[in-house]
């Protein structure tokens, strides 16, 4: 019976603490009002402010315990919104890629550019759709490109360290369907020769990518003639021109992917509904706001359950560290508790005291944590590892006003699980008891 209600209580509480991380700013701040009204307006209120100052007035007298607490919560929280800013960076980097008067076409059932191949025929006839916005000359605004991955140099590795970078053919309407994509450094490349413009973020990860360098691609020497700056995941792309890099990679007239710019937003369907009602084609359709956003869930999941374990394992030693602190703390001020019960103050004002001293702790290590969380890694430049079929995407860790709230919120559950159990202890102390510990 005894294990049935410990077991009980132990679900109980982790339902509590679900509870509590998944709420929003203003249900918190509600409960906050509310709990100060009672402490102001309430009998036990006031005997719980009461016992909880002379608390708070001793934590310079147990400075050295007290930081324990305060140094264990602050990494939980700045590891662990550390790890949540890299998943939120990666998300955001592929999240603002496209939007949503682009569209994308590729093969039927492709995951991605890489896996897609689109013939000659197709691509002629994705041009002429329905729903695809035109030039003064009257030609549509699309462009068939190619993407391939390619091996570069690392920047700080090994000689022999080389990492993916997706290589990108390109057509003449590239730049007007990504007007966010501008050259930066040097000039664009010309149709036909064999001329790179490298992202900034690629420049920054592999060698030899500044305007003038050779580079060897395929079986090709290739001339990096400027760097371009999109903001997004083209930012770790380099461009060429699409039938050299066909060429170059033995692709033939087929292409990786179609992009066109739509006649507006709600032109979607209608260009969706001319592709799927031709029976020569058997392709996929998006924006290419949402193909990229799908690119990043997968990545961004495993991100974030990477950060919650780390965080949790972390957070299991904090409390127990928490538990420590406060049974110590509960032992030394033993006689001042009874004293306090022996002259009428009851076991819910010491519970709320000493929950309160663990929690003002714990809040502190939060704000310690996310505060270093936000100096170091706030805009911290990070990159993917490479696969056989992607390149590496760099991207920057964004620490947000939720990221942190979130840390916070991880903290003040942290203290209420390491303050329960010996605020329970005080206030069930006998007063003979506790009057004979010291």
């Amino acid at each position: 019976m005894k294990f049935l209600f410990n077991l009980g209580v132990l679900l109980l509480l982790i339902a509590v603490l679900y509870v509590w991380v998944h709420l929003p700013w203003y249900a918190v701040l509600a409960l906050v009002v509310l709990f100060a009204g009672w402490m102001a307006l309430t009998r036990r209120g006031r005997q719980a402010g009461s016992v909880t100052g002379v608390g708070i007035s001793t934590l310079r007298q147990r400075l050295g315990s007290s930081s324990v607490v305060v140094i264990g919560i602050a990494g939980v929280v700045g590891v662990l919104v550390a790890l949540l800013a890299m998943g939120e960076g990666y998300s955001e980097t592929l999240s603002k890629t496209g939007s949503d008067d682009t569209a994308i076409v590729m093969r039927g059932g492709s995951a991605s550019e890489v896996s897609s191949v689109l013939n000659r025929d197709s691509i002629v006839v994705i041009d002429q759709a329905a729903g695809i916005a035109r030039d003064k000359q009257g030609k549509p605004v699309a462009s068939e490109e190619i993407v391939v991955a390619a091996n570069l140099p690392v920047k700080g590795g090994a000689p022999d360290d080389e990492g993916s970078v997706q290589v990108r053919g390109v057509g003449e309407q590239a730049w007007t369907l990504r007007p966010n994509a501008k050259i930066i450094a040097g000039r664009s490349f010309r149709p036909g020769m064999r001329e790179l413009v490298v992202g900034q973020g690629a420049q920054r990860q592999f060698v030899g990518l500044q305007p003038g360098h050779e580079v060897k691609l395929g079986a090709q020497t290739w001339t990096v003639v400027g760097v371009f700056a999109s903001g997004d995941a083209y930012d770790s792309e380099i461009w060429g021109d699409e039938n050299v890099v066909a060429d170059t990679y033995r692709r033939g007239s087929s292409r990786t992917s179609v992009f066109v710019k739509l006649t507006d937003a709600k032109a979607l369907d209608t260009f969706k509904a001319a592709l799927a009602g031709d029976p020569r084609l058997q392709v996929d359709v998006d924006t290419t706001l949402n193909y990229f956003s799908k690119q990043s869930e997968g990545m961004a999941k495993v991100m974030r359950v990477m950060g919650i374990t780390v965080g949790s394992i972390m957070a299991i030693g904090a409390i127990f560290g928490a538990l420590n602190t406060m049974f110590a703390a509960v032992a030394v001020r033993a006689r001042e508790i009874a004293t306090l019960r022996a002259i009428g103050f009851r076991g819910v004002p010491v519970v709320v005291a000493v929950m309160l001293e663990t929690m003002l702790l714990a809040l502190i290590g939060g704000l310690i944590g996310g505060l270093l969380a936000w100096l170091i890694f706030n805009g911290f430049t990070a990159s993917t590892l490479a696969s056989g079929t992607t390149g590496q995407l760099a991207f920057t860790f964004k620490v947000t006003p939720l990221l942190l709230w979130e840390g916070l919120q991880w903290a003040l559950a942290i203290g209420f699980v390491g303050g329960l159990f010996p605020a329970l202890r005080a206030a069930r102390l006998p007063v003979t008891t506790a009057l004979r510990e010291l």
